[in-house]
């Protein structure tokens, strides 16, 4: 038998608020930048890897290595200027408060830079009902090692064993199964129902509606009522 449910880690971008399109975009201006013709599509495949190891995948190991802050630097200046234009997903804080009103501590389990996480928050507008939050600053190794969820279990006082992962990207599953935390894709952020399945998640919802229409037949309404 699982250990009781107490709490559910939630990534934020890409599941919980509509941004991986303008990390995407931010990205291809930074490398263009630094004159490197990468393409879209290759650089949405790496959102949700931390942004050391999306340089590292997306530009190779006989790349200049002294740009790389400058690229990363300039894409969370790009970044900073679509935070405006951030938005929830339909149903992402009214699954917040579900999981609350349920007795589970709520947990935002980001990487984002602590200026980015500000901006995802605000467009989240659920302070009230999330008890712990993390950025890249409490990591110091990005996903998909497990470091974030590491430091958000240690922020809202959980073990791996009580908790479930909610989030959009094969780096988030293969990140929370380091830590032998069972993970619940959403595929709101770009990548599929099987790609997520494929990488380990246990079940796939493809919005924060869904899950949250869903909520008591999924694992975590489950958990709760074993």
């Amino acid at each position: 038998m699982p250990a009781p449910l107490t709490g559910v880690l939630f990534d934020v971008d890409g599941t919980l608020v509509d941004s991986t399109y303008f990390h995407t975009l931010a990205w291809w201006h930074a490398f263009r930048r630094f004159d490197h013709d990468v393409r879209m599509n290759a650089i949405h495949r790496c959102i949700g890897m931390g942004g050391d190891k999306l340089v590292d995948s997306l530009l190779g190991a006989e790349r200049d290595k002294s740009q790389d802050q400058e690229v990363m630097d300039t894409h969370a200046a790009v970044f900073s200027t679509f935070w405006p234009h951030l938005r929830a997903f339909d149903g992402a804080r009214d699954l917040l408060s579900r999981s609350r009103d349920a007795g589970l501590k709520v947990v935002l389990a980001s990487s984002a830079r602590e200026q980015d996480l500000g901006a995802l928050r605000a467009a989240l507008g659920a302070d009230e009902v999330v008890d712990a939050a993390t950025s890249s600053a409490d990591a110091e190794e990005s996903k998909p090692a497990p470091d974030i969820l590491v430091a958000a279990l240690k922020a809202a006082g959980l073990e791996a064993s009580e908790v479930l992962f909610v989030g959009d990207a094969v780096w988030d599953v293969q990140a929370a199964a380091a830590l032998g935390i069972t993970t619940v894709g959403v595929a709101s952020g770009g990548y599929s129902g099987a790609e997520l399945t494929d990488a380990g998640a246990a079940e796939v919802f493809d919005s924060p509606r869904d899950l949250l229409d869903g909520f008591e037949g999924s694992l975590i309404g489950k958990r709760l009522a074993a």
